[in-house]
């Protein structure tokens, strides 16, 4: 279960655009037209990005009169920071060991 919401997650955080509302998000709430904005896209354009991070779940939309305000859900981002964190420290291992290889030979 936590590999397909890692799948959503990295899906989600392919795109630039994607990327660019959630920095935005990270300010606080947008309505859609504001996210989308930046990007001079339509309504229809911008709802369709914020569909992929509300399916990731890194946002939550709610109605306020006839705006969609988001707001920014972070959980998913610190599941992948885990995922990534071990990744890091197996790159780190090794390349203080190449590190050690190069500076035995000098």
């Amino acid at each position: 279960m936590v590999e397909n919401r890692l799948d959503t997650t990295f899906q989600a955080l392919a795109d630039p655009t994607r990327r660019g509302m959630l920095a935005s998000l990270a300010l606080g709430e947008k309505s859609i037209g504001e996210l989308g904005e930046p990007f001079r896209m339509t309504f229809a354009g911008a709802a369709k990005h914020v569909k992929v991070l509300e399916s990731a779940g890194l946002v939550q939309r709610r109605k306020a009169g006839r705006k969609q305000i988001c707001t920014l859900r972070a959980e998913p981002l610190a599941e992948a920071e885990q995922w990534l964190k071990q990744w890091e420290e197996f790159w780190s291992l090794r390349l203080d060991r190449l590190q050690a290889i190069v500076e035995g030979s000098r």
